[in-house]
């Protein structure tokens, strides 16, 4: 006897302000029991210590989510100068403090060479996996792995705020940053030490930050439904971001329906000006019904790479 899925198909992109102190999986779950989703999948987390958006997925976006956890991201960090702790952040033990004399030329200095492509040598207390278990397992056993250093971009590095032994940075990242690790390597070029005191993610991709909703508003339009008896649905629904959101910024291709059949059954289709190569987002009729995302073969065809459920199609 087949399992019955518990919850409802709704598919699009929660941008979520996630609260201090709370965990990425968490409040994926908190998220995914306040829209009652089949499915939910978060795009990369942020640790408890870090505030902002998380986006995440519902639904048939959850396929898309790869390319979130791909894309540039934007944080505004707040460095203590001083104090090294074994996490690089508040949360972390102590492990030297140092005196801090450094100037603000001396500091914009310091900035200089952690802008354009760098490479990185990730934190022991990352998620990356190493003989299937992730860094900060062996880290909590006090078991020193050595970590290759990963090259990243480092598009924007800017100073905010100076003032004692607290400095702000605006970072803008690619994917693989970790900003714990760059406040850390800062602190060490300024001989005195650092640890993250506060971090906010401020943008993924291009999402606006003006669309990011707190789990507290979501638990007010949960009750004002149930005040105004009508489904939760209508009033959660409308602050999601489109399934496709997390492929924007691929080329697009559109298809007639008795063409869009072929795709669906798995068959490469031939699409008038479609690109030369690459992945394509893929749209049925005039209504524009996005149905997943399709490659560009040898031949020039759109073949499916990445479709979703979509039996109106």
């Amino acid at each position: 006897m087949a399992r019955r899925t518990r919850g409802r198909a709704v598919d699009g992109v929660l941008l979520l302000d996630k609260p201090l102190g709370l965990s990425s999986n968490h409040a994926l779950q908190r998220v995914k029991r306040i829209f009652f989703a089949q499915k939910a999948g978060h795009t990369g987390a942020l640790d408890p210590l870090a505030t902002g958006m998380l986006p995440i997925c519902l639904g048939e976006a959850t396929k898309f989510s790869q390319f979130l956890l791909d894309s540039d991201k934007r944080y505004v960090v707040t460095a203590k100068l001083g104090i090294r702790t074994t996490t690089s952040d508040a949360d972390g033990e102590v492990v030297a403090e140092r005196a801090v004399d450094v100037s603000e030329a001396e500091l914009v200095k310091a900035l200089e060479p952690f802008r354009g492509d760098i490479n990185q040598v990730p934190s022991m207390y990352s998620a990356l996996k190493h003989e299937g278990k992730p860094l900060y397992w062996y880290a909590r056993q006090g078991i020193e792995i050595e970590r290759p250093a990963r090259p990243i971009t480092i598009f924007e590095l800017k100073l905010l705020a100076f003032e004692g032994d607290e400095v702000s940075l605006e970072v803008h990242c690619s994917k693989g940053t970790y900003i714990r690790s760059l406040v850390d390597d800062l602190g060490e070029l300024l001989g005195c030490g650092a640890h993250v005191a506060s971090l906010r993610r401020t943008a993924v991709r291009d999402y606006p930050y003006a669309n990011m909703v707190t789990l507290e508003q979501l638990e007010a339009l949960l009750e004002q439904a149930r005040e105004q008896e009508v489904e939760p649905s209508t009033l959660l629904d409308p602050l999601l971001m489109a399934a496709d959101s997390p492929v924007a910024d691929l080329p697009e291709v559109s298809l007639l329906p008795e063409v869009a059949g072929y795709l669906l059954n798995g068959q490469p289709v031939q699409v008038p000006k479609a690109p030369a190569h690459g992945l394509v987002r893929v749209f049925v009729g005039e209504e524009r019904r996005f149905v997943g995302l399709g490659q560009i073969d040898e031949d020039g065809r759109v073949a499916p790479k990445r479709l979703i459920q979509n039996p109106n199609c």
